[in-house]
């Protein structure tokens, strides 16, 4: 499976897989196949989501999505080398 890692603000960092529950939530989310998003659109606020997302499902506590979220955001990486977008 794809990862992110996400570095937070205050140095916590976070290195999530992405699961098929957490595909399953972003595809309810945006009404859209979770690779074809990423292919088609490539909007790094898909990214925040995504980052929001496995952020909230770790158990740690998160604001709702929106900027409130992505200002505690320094760095989300995707290491994708497990599964390519095809």
């Amino acid at each position: 499976m794809a990862k992110l890692k996400i570095t937070r603000t205050d140095g916590t960092t976070l290195d999530a897989e992405i699961t098929l529950s957490a595909e399953y939530a972003f595809e309810q989310h945006f009404k859209k196949g979770f690779y074809k998003k990423f292919r088609e659109d490539e909007l790094q606020s898909d990214v925040f989501w995504l980052a929001w997302e496995l952020t909230r499902a770790s158990g740690q506590d998160v604001p709702v999505f929106g900027l409130a979220f992505v200002d505690t955001l320094k760095v989300v990486d995707i290491d994708w080398s497990d599964q390519p977008l095809t």
